[in-house]
């Protein structure tokens, strides 16, 4: 055998994994030979930098580029089939299906249900049906020229067999009047829609069936360039839109109810087991195609409809026949990908629907389909967080705690997917405290960083009493406390006010004592307390993680600092209101705040410190009284741990009492202050909509009739551009 080529060579080193291999293999016996004065000065610097004592690899050398940097890759696309979608209307012409749908899922793996030789010579087909085609287009005159030479040889075969004219003439007759039938019957009517289906539900018409779903293949494909390989003789051309409204929700409302009494399938059954017991059926593979055309062309509607009621409705239908997904592998990865995209930038009940269908294809399905729900999900949480503004605090909120929910469904694979995340955040973090470059404290101080941080913050809280995610839940309290070191100045603390909220939920969930009261107490050091300083617009500090210089001296910042500080104390405090450590823990704060109190000159202010100041004195004399009368020492923790409980379930304390109106003077404030601030900026919001607005009215009116049917293809390419 002779040399390889140059180009054979190329694709070798690069694409064959046993070249791959040797090269790693071979990579650590040939060395870049060390120059004559010995090693580079870079090069000690790196291994200085990138080698501890010990040998091991410093983390402060691994550069971190993204937060999902660690996550698998899922979003590779798998090819579609080549095939048009439409399907044989002859009743006795057998249904073929594409290759790529010719695997199925059997636990985690694709079982090829055609040979080496079967799927080389479909290869081979479609490759002649593609240059047939494409010549049919350049050259026109060859096609006239090939049915010429067809009708030569049949008027040949008449003369050598003139015993059978008779029987030939009538047969092409009848082919004559078949086709013009066919022809007449390519205009798609309300009248013949109705007739399909009437003959489905009575009859269960294989041919209807098969007219039914071609002709809902060209309404989903209305507006659209039609694949080259479509044949012309299946196409439909749509009368009127009522006959287009009319096959759509037909079939989206149908479609399952049709394909579960053909197959007997019970209408509430969501087991992926039943269809892959059906799969070496005659029954199944009769109605294969039938089922992969529905499907595929309901997703290609996803793609093309803007109106949200429209996309809510075929996402659920879909969710109904999510079971017949697993037959197509393919068309499941495009209904994730779908579903993901329409979550995370929906509106409403489309966002809703959509997390439906990703929960049910993530229960329904193998383990793998869980790992590409989850990884796709996190990236669009991720990417959706970009930028975050007062409108968007709400949908956020319901991507956190839908993600949340999804975990739910196997909450130790998600616990392993946390534990990677809040690692390759303590690598960013890492970065940061090393270096305090201009570029890592911008990765840190951003809003995908403090969300990120915030859904695995919310996973703890909600899972950490029924699993054991110790490990998670200490490495995340670290993390927020280094996030806290790294931004102690004043323009930072909404960021600082965030990571005080982080660890306050985290100890209220765990039981873990986790001291925030110095974050708290450090910001009321750069407030001055005092009267004349410049007055601002409304602040509202959940939109933001660094504050203008301009707002540090206003007398309107000042306040609402000192009122959130009072805040978040008091949900410290009520927390261990209770322990028998509280009067130990109260006593730093009480000093701190009492400084404070007399540094400060408004009037205001002196009021609100000077009442927390006493619930909390009151709470220590409480706590300290009955700790007296107890004769066990701290190391006896079950009796510790019994301490004032019965006390803590009347919930009459006065410091409980103080604490819930606190709490209700935050909401009001906080909702009064919302208010404020997005009234001028949902006026510019809705200035923006009126050309989104004008495109679903648009799309509205194609679908109930009022624009005639001839300039509905104009009119989608409108709505596309």
């Amino acid at each position: 055998m002779g040399k390889l080529g140059k180009k054979a060579r190329k694709f070798a080193k690069k694409n064959l994994q046993s070249v791959l291999r040797k090269q790693r293999k071979t990579k650590t016996f040939f060395k870049k030979r060390p120059s004559k004065g010995g090693k580079d000065k870079g090069e000690k610097e790196v291994e200085k930098t990138a080698i501890v004592d010990n040998g091991s690899v410093d983390d402060g050398a691994i550069e971190v580029t993204s937060l999902d940097a660690l996550l698998a890759d899922t979003d590779v696309d798998m090819e579609a089939s080549d095939s048009d979608g439409y399907l044989s209307e002859d009743s006795s012409c057998s249904h073929v299906t594409d290759c790529d749908t010719l695997n199925v899922f059997e636990g985690n793996n694709f079982i090829g249900a055609l040979s080496l030789n079967n799927e080389k010579m479909q290869e081979e087909l479609v490759l002649q049906k593609k240059k047939l085609d494409r010549l049919k287009k350049k050259d026109p005159e060859f096609v006239k020229f090939l049915r010429s030479y067809k009708k030569k040889e049949a008027s040949r075969m008449e003369d050598m067999y003139s015993d059978e004219d008779e029987k030939s003439d009538h047969a092409l007759q009848l082919a004559d009047e078949d086709d013009s039938n066919n022809k007449k019957s390519k205009v798609l009517s309300t009248s013949l829609v109705r007739s399909w289906s009437e003959r489905i539900k009575e009859d269960h018409s294989d041919s209807a069936l098969s007219s039914l779903l071609n002709a809902y293949r060209d309404a989903c494909h209305f507006g659209t360039e039609l694949n080259g390989l479509a044949d012309d003789d299946l196409c439909y051309r749509i009368q009127n839109s009522e006959a287009f409204c009319n096959v759509i929700f037909f079939m989206l409302q149908e479609a399952d109810n049709i394909f579960r009494g053909l197959l007997k399938i019970s209408p509430t059954t969501i087991k992926k087991e039943t269809i892959l017991e059906l799969k070496n059926t005659s029954k199944w593979k009769k109605m294969k195609p039938f089922v992969k055309s529905y499907l595929r062309s309901t997703l290609f509607l996803l793609n093309q409809v803007t109106d949200s009621r429209i996309l809510a409705l075929s996402l659920t239908r879909l969710r109904a026949s999510i079971i017949f997904f697993a037959a197509f592998p393919s068309l499941l990865q495009r209904l994730i990908k779908i579903s993901v995209h329409f979550w995370a930038t929906g509106n409403g009940d489309l966002s809703s629907c959509s997390f439906h269908i990703i929960k049910d294809v993530a229960a329904v399905f193998s383990s793998s389909c869980l790992d590409t729900c989850l990884t796709r999900t996190y990236k669009a949480y991720i990417a959706r967080c970009k930028v975050v503004e007062i409108a968007d605090i709400q949908h956020i909120e319901f991507l956190k705690n839908s993600f949340i929910e999804l975990c739910s469904v196997d909450v130790q694979k998600s616990c392993g997917m946390a534990i990677l995340s809040v690692q390759q955040l303590a690598k960013i973090l890492q970065q940061g405290l090393k270096t305090k470059s201009e570029e890592a404290i911008q990765s840190i101080c951003s809003w995908q960083y403090a969300n990120c941080i915030d859904i695995w913050v919310s996973f703890i809280t909600a899972y950490v009493e029924d699993y054991n995610l110790q490990s998670l839940l200490y490495t995340t309290i670290q993390l927020v406390n280094g996030v806290a070191y790294l931004f102690p100045g004043p323009r930072y603390f909404p960021l600082r006010l965030k990571c005080v909220k982080w660890l306050n939920s985290l100890s209220c969930s765990s039981g873990v004592f986790i001291p925030i009261a110095s974050f708290l107490l450090d910001t009321l050091e750069h407030i001055t307390g005092k009267e004349g300083g410049k007055n601002v617009k409304a602040i509202n500090l959940t939109s933001s993680l660094k504050l203008p210089k301009q707002w540090l001296k206003s007398h309107s910042f000042q306040v609402e600092c000192v009122f959130i500080v009072i805040e978040m104390l008091s949900v410290h405090f009520a927390q261990w209101s209770y322990h028998i450590s509280f009067p130990d823990l109260a006593t730093i704060p009480l000093i701190r705040l009492r400084k404070f109190y007399e540094l400060t000159n408004v009037e205001s202010l002196k009021r609100a410190v000077k009442r927390l100041i006493d619930q909390v004195e009151q709470n220590v004399e409480f706590v300290q009284k009955k700790r007296d009368e107890v004769s066990y020492s701290p190391n006896d923790q079950q009796n510790v741990d019994s301490f004032l409980q019965l006390e803590k379930g009347t919930l009459n304390s006065p410091f409980t009492q103080y604490y819930r109106s606190v709490m209700e003077k935050a909401a009001s404030r906080n909702l009064h202050m919302i208010q404020e601030i997005s009234f001028p900026k949902r006026k510019r919001l809705e200035k923006g909509q009126v050309s989104n607005d004008v495109k679903v009215e648009s799309e509205k009116k194609i679908l109930s009739g009022s624009i005639p049917i001839d300039s509905k293809r104009k009119r989608q390419r409108v709505l596309n551009v």
